[in-house]
């Protein structure tokens, strides 16, 4: 039960606070967006590090107060990691928004936009996992 129950909630408090973020200050909940103005000092910028904080210490809470074990960390080596995560923010820039941006609060305000880019990454994530698992046997 814990199983299922884990991700539906977690899954339901992210919805609720995009709903209550766009409800009470007007404002997507897309990470790459609320990253970018905190960190380039955007005139309203106290809500964007509150929002910030809150996604680092909710999970650190839920791990020390449920009880469940930290995951553990990437066997991947370092430069991997960092060309990982150039890509995400090359992707991010790309397609004006992350995932959180388009496929949490940009579907759920119905935005043509947001399907579209939620549609790409969703089939290049599946393809490139078929790729690497099937094609490549997994060397990655």
């Amino acid at each position: 039960m814990f199983a299922y129950t884990t991700p539906l909630v977690g899954g339901l408090l992210i919805g609720a606070s995009a709903v209550l973020l766009l409800a009470l200050l007007g404002r997507i909940a897309g990470i790459a967006g609320i990253v970018w103005g905190a960190v380039s000092a955007q005139p309203d910028n106290a809500w964007r590090w509150l929002f910030i904080v809150g996604l680092i210490t909710g999970p650190v809470l839920y791990h020390l107060l449920a009880g469940v074990p930290n995951p553990q960390a990437s066997p991947l080596p370092w430069w991997q990691a960092v060309a990982g995560g150039l890509l995400v923010g090359f992707g991010v820039k790309l397609g004006s928004g992350c995932t959180s941006g388009h496929g949490v609060c940009g579907i759920g305000r119905l935005s043509p936009r947001s399907l579209a880019a939620t549609v790409t990454f969703m089939a290049t994530g599946i393809v490139t996992v078929y790729v690497i698992r099937h094609l490549l046997g997994g060397l990655l």
